[in-house]
């Protein structure tokens, strides 16, 4: 029997998760030129968006710290989504994220975000242990630097993430 990662994410099927994607955030990002991963955020949800695909939308620290999500998702792609605003650098501990998730009624979700190292690779490894299959997508993602990129996602990997 084939594994479930070895069959193609469908938009009936899976669900997306966009993780801080903010400008204190994004000033932290040393790992990838920001445009590319700016404009790849924006391939996602508009991919999502135009297959019905399930988006949850989440910041870290908003008013105090970290700034409002991309206004070309939350305005241009999304405008009529709320976003779900955290204190904790880990989107699964918040009672609103994993209620969202659970609304979803998808067990396979797809996660970009900044900081792989910490705003990604938290919510993977508790997603998986929750049963969830995690696909992240690294070109939608970026780290402080090279090196912490690098590190994050072989961690992920033999954690169960795809």
């Amino acid at each position: 029997m084939a594994s479930s990662y070895q069959q193609y994410l469908t938009p009936a099927d899976c669900a997306l998760a966009l993780i801080d994607f903010q400008p204190a955030m994004y000033q932290g990002v040393q790992s990838h030129d920001r445009k590319v991963i700016f404009d790849n955020v924006q391939i996602l949800a508009r991919a999502s968006k135009l297959f019905n695909v399930p988006t949850i939308i989440t910041t870290v620290a908003k008013d105090s710290f970290s700034g409002p999500f991309m206004p070309e998702v939350t305005e241009g792609i999304y405008p009529e989504k709320t976003v779900i605003d955290r204190t904790s650098i880990n989107s699964w501990l918040n009672a609103d994220f994993r209620k969202a998730a659970a609304e979803t009624g998808r067990k396979r979700f797809v996660l970009a975000g900044l900081w792989t190292s910490a705003c990604v690779s938290f919510p993977t490894l508790d997603m998986l242990k929750e049963g969830y299959e995690i696909f992240v997508v690294t070109d939608a993602c970026g780290d402080t630097s090279p090196e912490a990129q690098d590190r994050a996602v072989p961690r992920l990997v033999p954690a169960g993430a795809a």
